[in-house]
């Protein structure tokens, strides 16, 4: 991309009427040059507007000229414009977060044009000696990564940095953190049977005049039974529950945003109701005897209507996922159950339905990782076997006998 610059300091001469020009060329922003005259009555005058005029264009061009600006200034302007009208609030609040609080205290004063792949490289290492997680750094640098790509095919720099910074495998990354890379089955965290019934005892328990300790407990229990993500279960309405026929539609999700002016941040969270995860997350989920009574004890607990939430505030509006988790933590706390993320309950689901669950003849009932692919909305049955289906090594036993060399 041709950039815009002068090509003299100008010249100043006095014309046959007796006054005073200034005459100073230059290449604009498309590569054509152009001129730009004053006329002045003294040569003074003269010599002076072609220096305020050279330092207000000189000015333009380091606001007008990515590799100028400062990797803040220019980031957030990228944002902005490329990817606050393009993607979904939520991402867009992660990328503003990620570059806020991980890219802009280590490198947002330098200056675009000057930054080296070993900038870039020291903040990734930083946060991984910080002991952050690794899915913390990558999102630092896909965000770096597209950002430069960007400055690199606009031609605001000529050479990608980001070229030589390659994000570290998990396994080698894990292990600068002395931590060790576990499968991904072990990695997700589930409810024992002892600790869900604990935890079913806290939640529904009450105080001496017997009002329940927790609102909504119910709700907790419902995600066991479905596999429910919170922002599925938190848009659920009255309307999408047809317990004549045992299932629920789930048609949108809750999530929380930062609220803005505009794109200025403001303090404070707003919910934001809008469509789900993904085109496989709209779907219809069958409902046990268990889910079917946990609706019912919602209801009792609080109804507004058919087209109100099915987990509603105190006003009869969509609950908001951060109060829900509060809530939540507080039950395992008085349980004394170690901490567990929400998505532990729909692990929980998972995991059961996958491997399988005693029955009272001695029998095991399991369901294909399909089936429970479908029942989750992921979008291919691989991802339900990487997280959920446990190895089982015990098959193992003896099969070498035969294979003595």
């Amino acid at each position: 991309m041709p950039k815009k610059r002068l090509t003299t300091n100008g010249n100043v001469f006095k014309r046959t009427d007796g006054r005073w020009q200034s005459v100073i060329w230059y290449f604009d922003e498309h590569g054509e040059k152009k001129r730009k005259v004053f006329s002045s009555k003294t040569k003074t005058e003269a010599q002076m507007k072609i220096t305020n005029y050279i330092a207000q264009f000189n000015e333009e061009v380091r606001n007008s000229d990515e590799s100028q600006k400062t990797i803040k200034d220019s980031l957030t302007h990228w944002l902005q414009v490329f990817k606050f009208p393009s993607v979904e609030r939520t991402t867009y609040d992660r990328l503003e977060c990620t570059a806020n609080h991980q890219v802009y205290p280590l490198i947002g004063d330098k200056i675009v044009g000057d930054i080296t792949a070993a900038d870039l490289k020291s903040v990734l290492n930083h946060w991984m000696e910080q002991g952050y997680a690794y899915t913390t750094v990558k999102k630092v640098h896909i965000l770096l990564n597209e950002y430069f790509r960007y400055l690199t095919e606009e031609g605001f720099i000529q050479k990608n940095p980001m070229q030589s910074v390659p994000m570290m495998k998990k396994s080698n990354f894990l292990a600068a953190q002395d931590k060790e890379c576990l499968p991904e089955q072990e990695q997700v965290t589930v409810f024992r049977p002892t600790e869900i019934a604990k935890f079913k005892q806290e939640a529904f328990s009450t105080f001496a005049n017997g009002k329940h300790k927790y609102q909504q407990a119910a709700a907790y229990i419902l995600m066991l039974n479905t596999g429910l993500r919170t922002g599925e279960l938190l848009g659920l309405l009255n309307s999408d529950i047809d317990l004549e026929h045992r299932v629920l539609r789930l048609e949108r999700g809750v999530k929380e945003v930062w609220r803005r002016d505009g794109l200025q941040v403001e303090p404070g969270r707003d919910v934001k109701v809008g469509k789900l995860k993904s085109v496989t997350s709209k779907r219809t989920v069958p409902l046990n005897e268990t889910a079917i009574a946990m609706i019912q004890e919602l209801r009792k607990e609080a109804y507004f209507g058919e087209d109100t939430p099915l987990v509603p505030d105190e006003h009869g509006n969509f609950t908001r996922p951060v109060n829900f988790r509060k809530r939540y933590y507080r039950i395992l706390e008085a349980a004394g159950i170690a901490k567990k993320g929400l998505h532990s309950l729909r692990h929980t689901f998972a995991s059961n339905l996958v491997n399988g669950i005693k029955q009272a003849d001695g029998s095991i009932k399991s369901l294909t990782p399909r089936q429970v692919a479908d029942l989750l909305g992921h979008s291919t049955s691989q991802i339900t076997e990487l997280y959920y289906v446990k190895k089982d090594t015990s098959r193992l036993h003896g099969i070498t006998n035969d294979f003595n060399l």
